[in-house]
């Protein structure tokens, strides 16, 4: 590169940073869900605009660094704020042909070389890409590490283990019990059990629609487990159908206290 090409390249990057206020004010601030997002926008676009024109003058390693940084920031207040990626995505598109306007006005007015403006434009752009990406690739990371974290909290509430006495814990199933219900089922059992320092749990299937021979196959794990770390399973609930899958399945249950009731149960075991 000639010193003029890098004078000229040099120009073009200030003057990306001295328009930069105004640039970032010439879009409109999207409206979102009755948010103020105002402030915010206008710091990432600041942000973004000092990346694009530090992109301009250094090797591509340099800014990347930047806009990882910048795209960490971006998808982490995005999920604070409850916005969707495509705010992100149109902010930094947004000024892909704002900046290649300036690039070209400056490359007209000097005497810039064909072959360092096209560079210069493909760099430029290169980082366009990358910071699609960057964000992209930690929103949906984010956002997953969120849905999967939600997703726990979801599955401990809907397989809730409720202390009764000091001795006793309940575990009372409403709907369908899925292979991920069963896990938690497991997990919620062994887990709270153990903390609780129970020496009985009853699982309650009286809310229990219906039982797959996966279902029984797995509710006879959580007994066996159970019984493994001394504490005595018990069920309540038992209907016809559910006796009738178990039996199908050879499951031996003899050794498995069993009722009809969660009352009866209740009674049976001296709870109340």
């Amino acid at each position: 590169m000639s010193t003029k090409d890098k004078q000229n390249i040099e120009m073009i990057s200030e003057n990306i940073l001295r328009q930069k206020d105004e640039i970032v004010h010439e879009i409109p601030i999207p409206d979102v869900q009755a948010i103020n997002i105002k402030e915010t926008l206008i710091k990432w676009r600041k942000a973004l605009i000092d990346v694009y024109a530090e992109s301009i003058v250094s090797h591509n390693d340099i800014p990347i660094e930047s806009l990882e940084n910048w795209s960490v920031q971006v998808s982490d207040k995005l999920l604070d704020l409850m916005l969707p990626l495509n705010i992100a995505l149109e902010e930094i598109s947004n000024y892909r042909d704002t900046i290649s306007g300036i690039i070209k006005k400056e490359a007209l007015n000097t005497d810039f070389s064909l072959e360092e403006y096209h560079e210069t434009l493909i760099n430029f752009n290169y980082i366009v890409d990358q910071a699609i990406k960057f964000v992209s690739k930690n929103y949906m990371r984010d956002y997953n590490d969120t849905i999967s974290k939600a997703r726990y909290a979801v599955d401990e509430l809907s397989i809730p283990l409720v202390k009764i006495t000091e001795t006793v814990g309940i575990i009372p199933i409403i709907g369908e019990i899925d292979t991920n219900r069963a896990d938690q089922l497991m997990k919620n059992g062994l887990k709270q059990g153990s903390e609780e320092d129970l020496e009985c749990i009853v699982i309650d299937l009286s809310g229990v629609n219906a039982i797959d021979t996966m279902v029984a196959h797995q509710l006879f794990k959580v007994i066996e487990s159970l019984e493994l770390i001394g504490i005595q399973p018990v069920l309540s609930g038992i209907r016809p159908d559910i006796v009738q899958t178990m039996v199908s399945l050879g499951i031996n249950m003899r050794h498995v206290r069993t009722f009809n009731s969660l009352h009866q149960a209740l009674n049976r075991i001296g709870a109340f």
